[in-house]
C-alpha cells in the first residue's frame, strides 16, 4: 500500500496574528489532509537560525486533535492554551470518526479507535467509543495508549482484539510528526521512494507528469514538500547550504500562471494534493494519463 507524507513548515501560521485565525487555518490544512488521505504529516523548523518551538507544537497539537476521534480527545489531550479555540474546528468525518455511539449496533468486523483506560481481569478495559468500556485480554499496552481494534463479537458483551492499521479497509487518519532537524536533513536520512518539491519555480506540473506517474507507480512512499508563507523551499534549504534539485527528484508547480503574486500554504497544499489524487487516484496511470491527453490534442 503507498504511504503519502506531506511536509509543513512550522511557521505555516506566522502570517496569521490572532490565535482564533491560526486555529481555523490548521483546520482547513487538516481537512485537505484527509480528503486526499495524507497518511503523515511532517513538520519541519524553517527558520533555523530562531526558535520555532510554540508554532511547531501548536501546529502538531492542533493537527493530532483534529485527527483524533471526538470522544478519545479528553483522555488524550490536556487542557492546553493551544486549544482555546478548539471547538471551531471542523470535523474530518473520517472513516475512523464513526458517529454510532451504541454497542449494540457494532457490526463484527468493524475497526474503531480507543484509548486504554484501567486493568481490569487480567486485560484491559478500553474506550471504543460506545456506552460502556469494553475488555480487551491483552495486559500488555499501558494506561492511557491509543490503539486500533476489531470487533470480534456483539451481543450483551462487546468483544474487540487489537488491530494492526494496515488492516484496515479504508483511509484511518494520519500521523503528525514534529522534527527538529531542518528540511535538508530529513529528506536525506528518510528513504522516500519519490520526492516531491512544490514552487513556484518548479517545471509546470503537466510538463512533467509522465516521469512523475512512472515513478509514483513504484514507489511505496511519497513525500510532498511545501514552503512558508515568508520564503519558498528554495530559500529555506538554502540556509543549510543545499539545492533543492539535489535534495528532491522532480520540483513542480502545480498552479502555473498563478493569478497571485503569491499562494498561500494553505492553498498550495489543496492545488497540490488535489492535482495528484485526479492521477493517482484514476485506474490508468499518471503516466498513460498524460499520454492520452497527449495524444488527443
Amino acid at each position: 500500500m503507498k504511504r503519502l507524507s506531506i511536509a509543513i513548515p512550522a511557521s505555516v501560521v506566522s502570517d496569521t496574528p490572532h490565535l482564533r485565525e491560526k486555529t481555523s487555518k490548521i483546520g482547513l490544512i487538516g481537512r485537505a489532509i484527509a480528503i486526499f488521505r495524507v497518511n503523515e504529516v511532517v513538520v519541519y523548523p524553517d527558520f533555523p537560525s530562531s526558535s520555532q518551538k510554540k508554532d511547531m507544537n501548536l501546529v502538531t497539537t492542533l493537527l493530532a486533535y483534529i485527527e483524533t476521534p471526538q470522544y478519545l480527545r479528553k483522555a488524550l489531550f490536556k487542557l492546553s492554551p493551544d486549544l482555546q479555540y478548539a471547538g471551531i474546528l471542523p470535523p474530518l468525518r473520517t472513516p475512523h470518526h464513526p458517529l454510532n455511539r451504541r454497542g449494540k449496533d457494532l457490526k463484527v468486523g468493524e475497526f474503531r479507535e480507543g484509548v486504554i483506560l484501567s486493568k481490569a481481569g487480567g486485560g484491559r478495559l478500553i474506550d471504543i467509543g460506545i456506552e460502556q468500556p469494553v475488555l480487551i485480554r491483552n495486559p500488555e499496552f499501558p494506561i492511557g495508549k491509543r490503539v486500533t481494534v476489531k470487533v470480534v463479537r456483539v451481543g450483551k458483551t462487546v468483544e474487540v482484539k487489537i488491530a494492526d492499521q494496515r488492516e484496515t479497509p479504508e483511509y484511518w487518519g494520519y500521523k503528525v510528526n514534529l522534527e527538529k532537524h531542518p528540511l535538508g536533513e530529513i529528506i536525506k536520512s528518510r528513504n522516500f521512494g519519490l520526492k516531491l518539491a512544490t514552487s513556484k519555480y518548479g517545471k509546470p506540473f503537466t510538463q512533467v507528469v509522465g516521469q512523475i506517474g512512472e515513478n509514483w507507480e513504484r514507489s511505496d512512499d511519497v513525500l510532498v514538500a511545501f514552503g512558508a508563507p515568508a520564503m519558498g523551499l528554495n530559500e529555506i534549504v538554502k540556509h543549510e547550504g543545499l539545492r533543492l534539485d539535489d535534495l528532491f527528484d522532480f520540483v513542480i508547480n502545480t498552479i502555473p500562471s498563478q493569478g497571485t503574486k503569491t499562494v498561500r500554504t494553505e492553498e498550495a497544499i489543496i492545488a497540490s494534493l488535489a492535482t495528484f489524487n485526479v492521477f493517482f487516484s484514476a485506474k490508468a496511470s499518471l503516466y498513460d494519463l498524460a499520454e492520452t491527453s497527449v495524444a488527443g490534442r
